[in-house]
């Protein structure tokens, strides 16, 4: 009879997970991720055909991972403020899963920044609109707009070159937010495009 197999394919998956944590995606090798596991990488291959199969599962479970944070954070008072707290969360306690999902190029184990966009768009939406009164067009708009800025600080956070507190952060988040919400509100056509901005730029620098 052929030997039982120890490892089952989700304990691959959580040394990999591991190993992407620790060191980033590309050290996961099957070397790297046997060795967390204390194995030879026989078992690795047993569940797994190519090392980037393994690396799409950790790509999945990394997403998981950050809709974690995310789910948390829409559980606070102020969903959407809780979202931007948890977001910035995962950049400093994960930087390395960061980087996987929002600074990693597309490929056959991942979808990269705007896929990441679309799955934080659609876990803030139904809050966005049940709290800022917005259908559902406006509402993917505004977190766009306010996800880049989020986006930006999360990515000098990530890299080691933030020189800003996480007060600061929020602060600006806040004023980018008030700034937004208002022109959405006030602005006909604003977030479908359809508005005259040199006449609305004219009457702003009036005031």
């Amino acid at each position: 009879m052929p030997p039982k197999v120890k490892f089952q394919k989700k304990d691959i998956v959580s040394a990999a997970l591991n190993v992407a944590k620790q060191k980033g995606i590309d050290a996961v090798t099957a070397r790297e991720v046997a060795k967390e596991l204390n194995v030879s990488v026989g078992p690795i291959f047993t569940w797994f055909d190519s090392m980037d199969a393994l690396k799409a599962e950790v790509y999945e479970q990394a997403k998981e991972v950050y809709r974690g944070y995310i789910v948390k954070g829409l559980e606070e008072q102020i969903p959407f403020l809780g979202v931007w707290h948890q977001y910035m969360r995962f950049a400093r306690e994960e930087p390395e899963l960061y980087k996987l999902l929002f600074l990693t190029k597309p490929s056959a184990a991942n979808g990269g920044a705007i896929e990441a966009l679309k799955f934080s768009q659609d876990l803030a939406r139904e809050s966005i609109m049940r709290i800022y009164h917005m259908d559902a067009h406006t509402a993917d708009c505004y977190f766009r707009d306010l996800w880049l800025i989020s986006f930006s600080y999360a990515t000098l956070v990530v890299t080691d070159d933030c020189p800003y507190t996480d007060e600061e952060i929020f602060v600006v988040g806040t004023e980018v937010s008030l700034a937004i919400c208002k022109a959405y509100k006030e602005i006909p056509g604003l977030p479908e495009g359809n508005y005259d901005r040199d006449a609305i730029f004219r009457e702003l620098v009036k005031k």
